[in-house]
């Protein structure tokens, strides 16, 4: 028995998995968490094969919040079900630790095989993530410039481009509106954009915008 946890913000996404898992004799949903401060003490708890993580939750969150899971439980296997479909988002939360990563618009066909993958300890990507990955681990002449943040850096990016203040992306990350204001203008520097119009074009161009939260 596979026996997961699902950590997903909205009521109607959580309900949704369980009656998709309902025909799979072999998983067993055990436990939920609706922000990063519950998906902690779920982990903590133990007692579970899996855990299923949006990326985008209110607290702790992210690949930040993927990192202190392995931190703590190197051995969990973590499957992300986000509505983000950039490569560039799975490449990260991958690097971080998590195991697999699927689109919630896939979740319907392709979540009892993910998760059984996952659970036997092999990972489940797109073919498109796998390239990235591998582009990665290869010499480039010329890297885009938002590959050269860091992760929380591209966190802040994220927030910063689909039109969230200072003050509520350090409420949203639990950050100091100094440290967020700090942030900011790293990314400006390391991206080499005057303002952020420029970031947002950027954004735009590169389909690194994620979806507004409901």
């Amino acid at each position: 028995m596979i026996r997961i946890v699902i950590a997903d913000d909205h009521t109607i996404m959580r309900e949704g998995l369980k009656r998709i898992l309902d025909g799979a004799d072999d998983i067993e949903v055990v436990g939920e968490a609706v922000d990063g401060f519950e998906v902690l003490a779920q982990v903590r708890k133990g007692g579970f094969d899996l855990l299923m993580l949006d990326l985008s939750m209110p607290g702790r969150s992210g690949v930040e919040l993927i990192r202190q899971i392995k931190d703590e439980v190197p051995k969990l296997n973590i499957l992300i079900l986000t509505m983000h479909e950039e490569e560039q988002y799975a490449v990260r939360a991958i690097r971080a630790g998590a195991r697999g990563y699927l689109t919630k618009e896939s979740a319907g066909t392709q979540l009892v095989s993910a998760i059984r993958r996952v659970a036997s300890g092999r990972p489940y990507i797109s073919i498109e993530v796998a390239e990235q990955l591998a582009m990665e681990a290869m010499p480039s002449v010329e890297e885009l410039p938002h590959k050269y943040l860091s992760d929380r850096e591209f966190e802040v990016f994220s927030l910063l481009v689909i039109g969230k203040s200072i003050t509520e992306i350090a409420e949203l990350l639990h950050l100091s509106v100094k440290t967020v204001s700090t942030h900011k203008t790293r990314i400006l520097h390391k991206m080499g954009m005057p303002s952020l119009a420029e970031l947002v074009q950027y954004a735009v161009a590169h389909r690194l915008l994620m979806p507004m939260r409901l």
